[in-house]
């Protein structure tokens, strides 16, 4: 099975940067994604909103120059999560970013 995802866009909101209990660095924010496709041979307009997170030793180096407005290409793969309130999103778990 493959699970990979590779989406550009804005950085939406500044990163946030925490250690977790255990020493493990995270830094997570969200993208931007605006594009034109074609569907069905008719053109649309894509837009959606995705959070990020980067774990382990690379995260401070892939994040480092990231801030609020940066152009990314962000490569990894997608994870469902649930937050403590029982909501559940998609998050794209990082294992490369790209300025462009």
């Amino acid at each position: 099975m493959t699970n990979r995802m590779d989406l550009s866009g804005i950085v939406a909101k500044d990163p946030i940067r925490t250690r977790s209990p255990s020493g493990i660095l995270h830094c997570q924010f969200w993208l931007e994604h605006r594009s034109n496709v074609m569907e069905a041979e008719l053109p649309r307009q894509v837009y959606c909103r995705m959070p990020v997170v980067v774990s382990g030793k690379r995260s401070h180096t892939l994040t480092q120059e990231l801030v609020k407005g940066s152009s990314i290409k962000v490569s990894g793969f997608v994870a469902y999560q649930t937050s403590r309130n029982g909501l559940g999103k998609l998050v794209l778990h990082a294992e490369d970013i790209t300025q462009i």
